[in-house]
């Protein structure tokens, strides 16, 4: 798209200029040109206008920048856009908010999900680099041997995506309800809006640079309002440094109410055993997502993708080093300024949030003052009304409002690309039409974008009833370890492992951790007390063992498969006359 200074120059503009129209807004606001609403609407009509100007600057009619952005995005820019794409509505909106409820124990989620990078960037993403496919269906293929196993892959993609999906949507209708007084139902569809501009028209070409604008806009709205909350708090506006002090605010004021559960004592939701099994899922989780392991295909070369690993991981580091402390200093501000007033003099955000759906006040002893107990507000709250919370300008609310549109958008064109990729290339041209032109496989895949997003769109209105942002999430990351981190982990490093084996691992994986969500959510069903989001515990464990042995008591497979293993690990070993077959339509192996 352009040269390194010259990319690096417009984003540094473009950073500028979000810094230069947060500053407006708010001195707008303080001489009284601009209402609430009215910052609300500047805000998402700003950066949705720049995320719709990107994807029509980016349009293409080019399959391979259509599927990997033509395969040329710098390793710091793939790394943003990849922690973009990772930073969810979970991460931004839902995960803080876990942890100012869980305490301790919600730390998992921080433990889980940076800790998969590195799972990552040492088990998988060079060598699916290197294996040049377009899709992790491409690679299944390939690797075990035919339409079976794409067809599996195909199936399991797409239902890890949208039900990743459904969760980023309902983050967008909770934002757009909140802050442009839309109803909920009628917020999701709107939501739409925001996600196709961003890659109907240039697909994952698009779809990157729009990430690399939210990923922008998503960190300085995270980081703004807890710094503000530092400095109101301790008079340093570094709240990671001051995470300390306001444990120990916390520790005191919560002594003092004679609260039977302290924020910072360890293991009082999750007993021991499960916050080790729900992170060991999160991390493999993050090593087995579709969406996620498809950035890696973008890059020019296997060195860059190294890099935007290492990238990567700084700059989901920069937000999730935060996030303990934002559920702190939020924690902290509700224990002091809120509890203890009385509930018929509390202030309009009460009333306003409960309308969304996302607060209660329940004034169990009746004495009509605020109690911490009565104070039910959802996780998914904390995040997007603590600077309302703690009075802080409203344009500070509009700009966290910004920023998690930005996570939530940016992982749902993600995992749109992801869905409608896996039934345009790996379903119809792959196995029903391989004579489909290009062009047709381009409209197609647009078309199922459309199709999906309005589907996602109505599961949103039903799922924002059954279940959190973050714990929808957690499920799908159980889900992806059970299924593809052993299926892809084995293909990489175990070339004795065949279609048989990964195949009937993955099934069972799959099978065994779904069907224990659904005993865990529906019927509160637990073994060792291991909650849903620690589901894959079971199922990963059954798809390697599976997997290995099925694979060692059957046919190994053929000499060209296992030459393709050593090769994509390998790759100097091999000599030019090595028939990789790899059975798609992308560059070989060694490109």
């Amino acid at each position: 798209m352009f040269e390194a200074k010259s990319l690096n120059r417009v984003w540094g503009m473009y950073f500028g200029g979000f810094l230069g129209t947060v500053v407006v807004l708010g001195v707008l606001e303080q001489l009284g040109v601009l209402g609430s609403k009215g910052i609300g609407y500047g805000f998402m009509g700003l950066t949705i206008g720049v995320y719709a100007l990107i994807g029509i600057i980016s349009r293409t009619s080019k399959l391979d920048e259509y599927y990997v952005a033509g395969r040329s995005v710098p390793g710091v820019y793939n790394g943003m856009a990849t922690a973009s794409d990772w930073m969810s509505a979970a991460s931004f909106i839902s995960m803080a908010g876990s942890i100012y409820a869980l305490g301790y124990d919600g730390l998992l989620y921080v433990m889980g999900w940076t800790g998969g990078y590195v799972l990552l960037a040492v088990f998988l993403a060079p060598y699916l680099r290197k294996f040049g496919a377009y899709t992790v269906p491409d690679f299944m293929a390939a690797r075990y041997g035919g339409n079976v196993a794409r067809v599996i892959a195909i199936c399991t993609t797409i239902f890890l995506s949208t039900s990743y999906l459904v969760a980023q949507v309902v983050g967008v209708g909770m934002i757009t309800s909140r802050f442009l007084g839309l109803q909920f139902q009628v917020g999701v569809f709107v939501g739409l809006g925001g996600i196709l501009v961003c890659s109907f028209l240039g697909g994952m070409r698009a779809v990157t640079w729009t990430q690399v604008a939210q990923y922008i806009i998503l960190i300085t709205a995270y980081i703004i309002p807890v710094a503000a909350l530092s400095y109101k708090f301790t008079g340093v506006p570094i709240p990671e440094l001051m995470y300390g002090q306001a444990l120990q605010a916390i520790n005191k004021l919560e002594q003092g109410m004679g609260l039977s559960k302290l924020y910072i004592q360890p293991f009082t939701t999750f007993n021991q055993l499960a916050v080790l099994a729900s992170t060991l899922c999160l991390m493999a989780g993050t090593a087995g997502l579709p969406h996620v392991l498809v950035r890696f295909y973008t890059v020019p070369s296997v060195r860059e993708s190294r890099y935007s690993v290492g990238w990567a991981l700084f700059f989901i580091f920069l937000l999730y080093f935060t996030a303990p402390a934002y559920a702190a200093f939020a924690r902290w501000e509700i224990l002091q300024n809120v509890v203890g007033k009385k509930i018929a003099e509390l202030p309009p955000w009460v009333a306003s949030w409960a309308k969304v759906g996302v607060l209660k006040i329940d004034d169990k002893n009746k004495d009509g003052i605020l109690q911490f107990g009565d104070f039910l507000p959802s996780p998914d709250m904390i995040v997007l009304a603590t600077p309302e919370i703690a009075g802080l300008p409203y344009v500070i609310s509009g700009l966290i409002a910004a920023g998690g549109l930005a996570a939530a958008l940016s992982t749902a064109d993600g995992l749109l690309m992801a869905v409608s990729t896996s039934l345009s290339h790996d379903l119809y041209y792959k196995i029903i039409n391989p004579k489909a032109s290009d062009q047709f496989r381009l409209t197609m895949s647009k078309v199922l974008l459309i199709v999906f997003a309005a589907f996602a769109a109505y599961l949103a209105t039903l799922a924002q009833k059954i279940a959190l942002i973050v714990q929808i999430v957690g499920w799908v990351f159980s889900l992806a370890a059970a299924s593809f981190f052993p299926a892809l982990t084995l293909g990489v490093w175990n070339k004795r492992i065949n279609a048989t084996g990964a195949m009937t691992g993955l099934i069972v994986g799959f099978g065994v951790t779904l069907a224990y969500i659904i005993a865990n959510v529906f019927y509160k069903f637990n073994i060792a007390g291991i909650p849903a989001l620690g589901a894959g515990i079971f199922g990963m464990p059954l798809n390697f063992i599976l997997a290995y042995v099925i694979s060692n008591m059957t046919a190994a497979p053929p000499q060209r498969i296992q030459d393709l293993v050593t090769n994509i690990r390998f790759p100097k070993r091999f000599s030019s006359e090595v028939n990789m077959d790899t059975s798609f339509s992308a560059p070989p192996p060694g490109h």
